[in-house]
């Protein structure tokens, strides 16, 4: 299985506009971080993990060839906010876009138009599936659990597929969905950033904590801000097992 990790940026991406920190002004393309969202592939399925408003160029350098399903992890713009560009996808049929009640709602109220009984010539179709964390669904070849976490006070959803599970936006979790997560060798977590703490994100240590707890034998750090400091100097402030995610970066599980 090939994962493509397509954005490791917070909401404002990094750089941040007007912006002059060390890490804004770096030269390192590695601090270069769009919107969250990762490809998944195997042999005969790709599967997109959210779609925000970077997805246009995050897509362009790969082939042009079927996604077999979009999954969403919740519904705030930075991750969903690029749907209305998957239009060319259609090509290859309906594209299958995957969310829990609460994202599916919020995907109806920002893209009313996709779903209407008459809708415009040339809007995405998309066919939206309501899933639910605690129950496996497939598509394709790829079997995909989805675990809940809590954003804050808003729940969402991670994805385990095989032994890489994928945790974005995360501040807690229940104790419940740990068992979801047994056996997890790979795990890519966000983290915003070292010190600050903030009300719906972990931090570093927490992430770390984390992995820790679960088992991991690696753990890539994403969902990044600018305060994290640019990636050579805070890749040296980590233990082993541990590395911040770059854009671009391609992981064999």
């Amino acid at each position: 299985m090939k994962i493509t990790i397509l954005g490791t940026g917070t909401s404002c991406g990094v750089p941040v506009i007007g912006c002059q920190c060390d890490t804004c002004c770096s030269k390192d393309p590695r601090d270069k971080r769009l919107r969250c969202s990762l490809l998944v592939e195997n042999e005969d399925t790709r599967v997109l993990i959210d779609c925000g408003p970077d997805f246009r160029q995050q897509i362009l350098p790969h082939p042009f060839r079927r996604i077999d399903g979009i999954l969403i992890t919740h519904a705030h713009y930075d991750h969903m906010g690029g749907l209305d560009d998957i239009r060319p996808y259609c090509k290859f049929g309906d594209i299958h876009v995957y969310a829990d009640p609460i994202a599916r709602k919020g995907l109806l109220q920002m893209l009313p138009y996709c779903f209407e009984d008459n809708r415009y010539p040339g809007v995405p179709a998309i066919n939206l599936h309501e899933i639910h964390h605690g129950q496996q669904l497939t598509i394709g070849s790829l079997d995909i659990m989805p675990v809940e976490v809590m954003h804050g006070k808003l729940p969402i959803l991670g994805f385990r597929i095989g032994t890489f599970a994928y945790i974005t936006d995360m501040k807690t979790i229940d104790d419940g969905q740990l068992p979801f997560l047994q056996g997890v060798e790979t795990l890519l977590v966000n983290a915003l950033r070292f010190d600050r703490p903030h009300h719906s994100h972990q931090l570093v240590d927490d992430a770390i904590s984390f992995a820790r707890s679960i088992g991991a034998r690696r753990t890539l750090l994403t969902h990044l801000c600018h305060d994290t400091g640019p990636h050579a100097e805070a890749s040296k402030r980590l233990p082993k097992g541990v590395e911040l995610a770059f854009d671009g970066q391609i992981l064999n599980i």
